[in-house]
């Protein structure tokens, strides 16, 4: 696994608040927000770190940017459920609905590992996209395949937005050395790419096929 490779500054020490497993077990400290103690593995003070390279801004901004648009699809999917007419596919959004905000608590811990309050950044990426799938619903009619194969559509455009960025994130948590942090986002993205898959059945089985039935009778 590839780490920052830590600079000496003369600067403090300052207190650091990720952790990584040490034989299974982590410490407690009393001075630490997340509550545990890094080990010495782990213990990588962000002011030994070449500040030009930019990486722990970078990777801070982006928890940032996926909070929000976490937090924005909680708002959204609701509405996507409601509009389709496919019943297996209400189900599935739901379902995403409650694993979303998962993500968002398991963001809030990641911010907590850091040592920071949880903060978000809008994300002009994740409101186009909940936009293109009310578009949607707007020019559709209910119940048409056209809607339904629509919010599929739209709905697998946040899915691989939101797999994009759960990736990237985990490979800048493994090169400054937040394994734990790293495992957290894993979840995620695994569960993001499940949603993503369930879509493409829905969209195959529920929508496509069942057109392509319907003209060979």
């Amino acid at each position: 696994m590839a780490k920052a490779t830590p600079k000496k500054k003369s600067s403090p020490t300052s207190n650091t608040s990720f952790s990584k497993k040490n034989n299974g077990q982590s410490k407690p400290a009393n001075d630490n927000p997340s509550k545990l103690e890094p080990t010495n593995e782990a213990n990588i003070d962000v002011m030994e770190l070449d500040p030009s390279d930019g990486l722990i801004k970078l990777f801070t901004d982006c928890l940032k940017d996926i909070y929000w648009a976490e937090n924005h699809l909680i708002k959204a999917l609701p509405k996507m459920a409601k509009a389709t007419s496919i019943k297996k596919l209400q189900t599935d959004i739901l379902n995403h609905l409650e694993q979303t905000k998962t993500h968002a608590e398991r963001l809030e811990e990641v911010f907590e590992f850091l040592g920071k309050e949880p903060q978000a950044r809008k994300c002009d990426a994740m409101e186009g996209l909940t936009r293109e799938g009310e578009a949607v619903i707007e020019n559709t009619d209910t119940g048409t395949p056209a809607r339904n194969l629509g919010i599929i559509m739209a709905s697998q455009k946040v899915e691989h937005y939101e797999i994009s960025s759960y990736m990237g994130l985990i490979k800048l948590a493994e090169h400054l050395g937040y394994t734990e942090i790293s495992e957290i986002l894993g979840e995620t993205l695994n569960e993001e790419e499940d949603s993503d898959a369930l879509l493409s059945e829905v969209a195959t089985s529920e929508i496509l096929n069942g057109e392509k039935d319907d003209g060979e009778e």
